[in-house]
Protein backbone atom coordinates (compact mmCIF):
# COMPACT_ATOMS: atom_id res chain seq x y z
CA UNK A 1 0.00 0.00 0.00
CA UNK A 2 2.63 2.79 0.52
CA UNK A 3 4.46 1.85 -2.60
CA UNK A 4 1.21 2.03 -4.36
CA UNK A 5 0.52 5.57 -2.52
CA UNK A 6 4.36 6.26 -3.85
CA UNK A 7 3.60 5.83 -6.84
CA UNK A 8 0.42 7.78 -6.98
CA UNK A 9 2.01 10.64 -5.72
CA UNK A 10 4.39 10.43 -8.93
CA UNK A 11 1.64 9.78 -10.94
CA UNK A 12 0.32 13.27 -9.65
CA UNK A 13 3.27 15.20 -10.13
CA UNK A 14 4.02 13.78 -13.61
CA UNK A 15 0.06 14.74 -14.70
CA UNK A 16 0.20 18.65 -13.34
CA UNK A 17 3.90 18.98 -14.80
CA UNK A 18 2.71 17.59 -18.19
CA UNK A 19 -0.46 19.86 -17.74
CA UNK A 20 1.73 23.18 -17.12
CA UNK A 21 3.88 22.32 -19.80
CA UNK A 22 1.45 21.66 -22.24
CA UNK A 23 -0.23 25.01 -20.80
CA UNK A 24 2.54 27.07 -21.01
CA UNK A 25 3.56 25.65 -24.43
CA UNK A 26 0.16 26.56 -26.18
CA UNK A 27 0.85 30.30 -24.92
CA UNK A 28 4.19 30.67 -26.16
CA UNK A 29 2.82 28.82 -29.50
CA UNK A 30 0.30 31.59 -29.41
CA UNK A 31 2.78 34.62 -28.96
CA UNK A 32 5.06 32.81 -31.99
CA UNK A 33 2.24 32.94 -34.74
CA UNK A 34 0.86 36.37 -33.60
CA UNK A 35 4.10 37.56 -33.46
CA UNK A 36 5.27 36.64 -36.83
CA UNK A 37 1.36 37.62 -38.53
CA UNK A 38 2.34 41.12 -36.80
CA UNK A 39 5.90 41.42 -39.01
CA UNK A 40 5.83 43.66 -42.18
CA UNK A 41 8.34 41.78 -43.45
CA UNK A 42 9.84 37.96 -43.65
CA UNK A 43 13.71 39.05 -42.05
CA UNK A 44 12.05 41.54 -39.16
CA UNK A 45 12.55 40.03 -35.43
CA UNK A 46 9.29 39.82 -33.71
CA UNK A 47 8.43 43.05 -31.46
CA UNK A 48 6.99 43.02 -28.45
CA UNK A 49 4.48 42.27 -26.35
CA UNK A 50 4.91 39.11 -28.21
CA UNK A 51 8.69 38.65 -27.96
CA UNK A 52 8.84 39.11 -24.31
CA UNK A 53 6.02 36.97 -23.91
CA UNK A 54 7.82 34.32 -25.57
CA UNK A 55 10.85 34.66 -22.93
CA UNK A 56 8.76 34.61 -20.34
CA UNK A 57 6.71 31.23 -21.17
CA UNK A 58 10.08 29.52 -21.99
CA UNK A 59 11.74 30.79 -18.31
CA UNK A 60 8.06 29.21 -16.32
CA UNK A 61 8.37 26.19 -19.20
CA UNK A 62 11.54 24.85 -17.69
CA UNK A 63 10.06 23.18 -14.53
CA UNK A 64 7.31 21.71 -14.85
CA UNK A 65 9.05 20.02 -18.22
CA UNK A 66 12.16 18.84 -16.06
CA UNK A 67 9.61 17.29 -13.36
CA UNK A 68 8.02 15.40 -16.25
CA UNK A 69 11.24 14.00 -17.20
CA UNK A 70 11.76 12.77 -13.70
CA UNK A 71 8.44 11.67 -12.94
CA UNK A 72 8.84 9.19 -15.99
CA UNK A 73 12.28 7.91 -14.84
CA UNK A 74 10.35 7.24 -11.24
CA UNK A 75 7.79 4.97 -13.04
CA UNK A 76 10.53 3.44 -15.65
CA UNK A 77 11.01 -0.37 -16.28
CA UNK A 78 14.78 -1.00 -14.25
CA UNK A 79 16.06 -1.49 -18.25
CA UNK A 80 14.76 2.10 -19.32
CA UNK A 81 16.00 3.64 -16.21
CA UNK A 82 19.34 4.44 -18.17
CA UNK A 83 17.81 6.20 -20.73
CA UNK A 84 15.85 8.16 -18.55
CA UNK A 85 18.59 9.39 -17.22
CA UNK A 86 20.13 10.39 -20.13
CA UNK A 87 17.07 11.95 -21.27
CA UNK A 88 17.13 13.96 -17.66
CA UNK A 89 20.65 14.65 -18.06
CA UNK A 90 19.53 16.72 -21.71
CA UNK A 91 16.81 18.24 -20.52
CA UNK A 92 18.50 19.85 -17.67
CA UNK A 93 20.70 21.33 -20.00
CA UNK A 94 18.18 22.20 -22.07
CA UNK A 95 16.28 24.23 -18.82
CA UNK A 96 19.65 25.53 -17.92
CA UNK A 97 21.38 26.95 -20.71
CA UNK A 98 18.00 28.24 -22.24
CA UNK A 99 16.97 30.05 -18.74
CA UNK A 100 20.53 31.69 -19.04
CA UNK A 101 20.29 33.07 -22.56
CA UNK A 102 16.31 34.19 -22.30
CA UNK A 103 16.80 35.66 -18.58
CA UNK A 104 19.55 37.43 -19.86
CA UNK A 105 17.69 38.84 -23.01
CA UNK A 106 14.57 39.70 -20.69
CA UNK A 107 16.49 41.54 -18.46
CA UNK A 108 18.59 43.88 -20.46
CA UNK A 109 16.06 44.02 -23.63
CA UNK A 110 14.69 47.30 -22.38
CA UNK A 111 17.89 48.71 -20.46
CA UNK A 112 19.11 51.55 -22.66
CA UNK A 113 22.94 51.01 -22.14
CA UNK A 114 24.16 48.37 -23.30
CA UNK A 115 21.92 48.94 -26.48
CA UNK A 116 23.87 51.66 -27.07
CA UNK A 117 27.04 50.22 -27.64
CA UNK A 118 28.22 48.40 -30.76
CA UNK A 119 28.33 45.01 -29.36
CA UNK A 120 24.84 44.97 -27.56
CA UNK A 121 23.29 43.01 -31.66
CA UNK A 122 26.04 40.36 -31.17
CA UNK A 123 25.49 39.33 -27.52
CA UNK A 124 21.82 40.78 -26.68
CA UNK A 125 19.62 40.19 -30.21
CA UNK A 126 18.11 36.56 -31.43
CA UNK A 127 19.44 38.07 -35.06
CA UNK A 128 21.60 35.44 -36.82
CA UNK A 129 24.44 35.13 -35.80
CA UNK A 130 24.38 36.66 -32.73
CA UNK A 131 25.64 34.49 -29.31
CA UNK A 132 22.04 34.06 -27.94
CA UNK A 133 21.13 32.75 -31.09
CA UNK A 134 23.52 30.31 -31.56
CA UNK A 135 23.12 29.23 -27.88
CA UNK A 136 19.33 28.89 -28.04
CA UNK A 137 20.00 26.21 -31.06
CA UNK A 138 22.28 24.50 -29.08
CA UNK A 139 19.64 23.85 -26.23
CA UNK A 140 16.86 23.21 -28.57
CA UNK A 141 17.97 21.82 -31.61
CA UNK A 142 20.88 19.86 -29.73
CA UNK A 143 19.98 19.11 -25.82
CA UNK A 144 15.76 19.27 -26.33
CA UNK A 145 16.10 16.74 -29.23
CA UNK A 146 18.88 14.00 -27.40
CA UNK A 147 16.31 14.34 -24.36
CA UNK A 148 13.45 13.80 -26.53
CA UNK A 149 14.88 11.05 -28.27
CA UNK A 150 16.32 9.37 -24.99
CA UNK A 151 12.91 9.46 -23.45
CA UNK A 152 11.44 7.57 -26.35
CA UNK A 153 12.43 4.02 -25.15
CA UNK A 154 10.38 4.62 -21.71
CA UNK A 155 7.20 3.90 -23.89
CA UNK A 156 8.16 1.13 -25.77
CA UNK A 157 5.00 -1.35 -25.92
CA UNK A 158 1.99 -0.56 -27.88
CA UNK A 159 -1.44 1.99 -28.22
CA UNK A 160 -0.81 5.39 -26.45
CA UNK A 161 2.90 4.32 -25.66
CA UNK A 162 3.68 3.73 -28.74
CA UNK A 163 1.82 6.35 -29.89
CA UNK A 164 4.16 8.64 -27.36
CA UNK A 165 7.52 7.14 -28.25
CA UNK A 166 6.67 7.98 -31.82
CA UNK A 167 5.66 11.48 -31.14
CA UNK A 168 9.43 11.59 -29.23
CA UNK A 169 11.36 10.93 -31.63
CA UNK A 170 9.67 12.64 -34.56
CA UNK A 171 9.99 15.76 -32.17
CA UNK A 172 13.70 14.76 -31.69
CA UNK A 173 14.71 13.79 -35.35
CA UNK A 174 13.31 17.11 -36.35
CA UNK A 175 14.81 19.07 -33.66
CA UNK A 176 18.62 17.93 -35.09
CA UNK A 177 17.08 18.87 -38.95
CA UNK A 178 16.64 22.25 -37.47
CA UNK A 179 20.59 22.22 -37.30
CA UNK A 180 20.50 22.52 -40.85
CA UNK A 181 19.88 26.35 -40.87
CA UNK A 182 22.81 26.60 -38.80
CA UNK A 183 24.63 24.34 -41.99
CA UNK A 184 23.63 26.10 -44.27
CA UNK A 185 23.18 29.84 -42.86
CA UNK A 186 19.67 29.67 -43.47
CA UNK A 187 17.43 30.48 -40.56
CA UNK A 188 14.46 29.18 -42.48
CA UNK A 189 15.29 25.63 -42.43
CA UNK A 190 15.52 25.96 -38.28
CA UNK A 191 11.97 26.02 -38.62
CA UNK A 192 12.16 22.11 -39.30
CA UNK A 193 13.24 22.23 -35.61
CA UNK A 194 10.70 24.50 -34.42
CA UNK A 195 7.96 21.92 -35.54
CA UNK A 196 9.48 19.47 -33.39
CA UNK A 197 9.29 20.80 -30.06
CA UNK A 198 6.56 23.75 -30.66
CA UNK A 199 3.99 20.84 -32.20
CA UNK A 200 5.36 17.80 -32.17
CA UNK A 201 6.57 17.52 -28.47
CA UNK A 202 3.17 19.15 -26.58
CA UNK A 203 1.21 16.43 -28.76
CA UNK A 204 3.36 14.07 -26.58
CA UNK A 205 3.50 15.80 -23.85
CA UNK A 206 -0.41 15.81 -23.49
CA UNK A 207 -0.39 12.13 -24.00
CA UNK A 208 1.89 11.30 -21.17
CA UNK A 209 0.33 13.39 -18.80
CA UNK A 210 -3.11 11.11 -19.90
CA UNK A 211 -0.96 8.44 -19.44
CA UNK A 212 -0.25 9.64 -16.10
CA UNK A 213 -3.82 10.53 -15.35
CA UNK A 214 -4.87 6.64 -16.77
CA UNK A 215 -1.81 5.41 -13.88
CA UNK A 216 -3.46 6.51 -10.82
CA UNK A 217 -6.28 4.00 -11.42
CA UNK A 218 -3.21 1.52 -11.40
CA UNK A 219 -0.30 2.30 -9.64
CA UNK A 220 1.02 -1.41 -9.46
CA UNK A 221 1.99 -0.98 -13.29
CA UNK A 222 4.78 0.07 -14.42
CA UNK A 223 5.36 3.00 -16.96
CA UNK A 224 5.78 0.63 -19.95
CA UNK A 225 3.85 -2.09 -18.85
CA UNK A 226 2.38 -4.08 -21.80
CA UNK A 227 -1.08 -3.96 -19.61
CA UNK A 228 -3.42 -1.50 -21.32
CA UNK A 229 -5.41 0.50 -19.19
Amino acid sequence: MKEQSVTKNICRIGLVSSIATVTIGTVYDWALVSGLQSLRASDQPIGDPWFSLMEITILLMMLPLVMMFVAVRCLSSARDKIWCDLSIIFAALLAGLTCCVHFTILSFKHNPIPSQNPWSELLLTFQWPSIPYVLDILAWDVFFALAALFLAPAFAGSGLRRMIQILLTVSGVLALAGLSGVATGDMRFRMIGVVGYAVSFPVATALIGFHFYQMLSRPEKTLNSDEEA
